[in-house]
């Protein structure tokens, strides 16, 4: 949208220097198109928060704990993003060991939510699965993957340092979700 501001404006400008010794210049009229705008970037939902006790409806409990290695004592699942709620998956102490977020929206958001997961400057890119697209880098309280296509991103943080962990249960969310 830029660019195109920046042409136009170039091409009134040589308009006006071609313009024939002592006359004025004409002003190119002011339109939508030749009006910078401002970026009306479409904000990422809030993250999301476990609010109510149930099954994980795109990936069993069973598979993240042979995942993660650990056992899972209790599945919540967040009230936004439906039909497909975030999922937060926690130990028998009660602390949160993994959580599966799903985004499926705006390309742009979809995208940016992966970015602000998994920063571009400091995690390793990955294109799995086939199709995906993100990165995946192990942090100070565990590790992260996180991909998009299109419209949709997965998001999975883990309390292990071992990403692979983190994108196994990824690709069985993605293909639970038959994304």
């Amino acid at each position: 949208m830029r660019r195109l501001l920046m042409i136009g404006a170039a091409a009134a400008l040589l308009a006006g220097c071609s313009a024939g010794g002592d006359q004025p210049a004409e002003s190119a009229p002011t339109t939508a198109a030749s009006t910078p705008q401002s970026s009306t970037a479409p904000e990422p939902p809030p993250a999301p928060e476990p609010v109510a006790d149930g099954p994980c409806p795109y990936l069993a409990t069973d598979e993240v704990a042979r995942a993660n290695g650990q056992r899972v004592a209790q599945v919540r699942l967040s009230a936004d993003q439906q039909p497909h709620p975030s999922c937060f998956f926690y130990r028998s102490d009660g602390n949160i060991q993994l959580t599966v977020r799903v985004y499926v929206g705006d390309p742009a958001v979809a995208t940016s939510l992966v970015d602000e997961a998994a920063p571009i400057d400091t995690s390793n890119p990955t294109e799995q699965p086939p199709g995906w697209q993100g990165g995946y880098e192990s942090t100070d309280s565990g590790a992260v993957y996180a991909v998009a296509k299109g419209d949709s991103a997965v998001i999975v943080t883990t309390n292990q340092q071992q990403s692979v962990k983190a994108r196994s249960v990824a690709t069985a969310a993605i293909s639970g979700l038959g994304m």
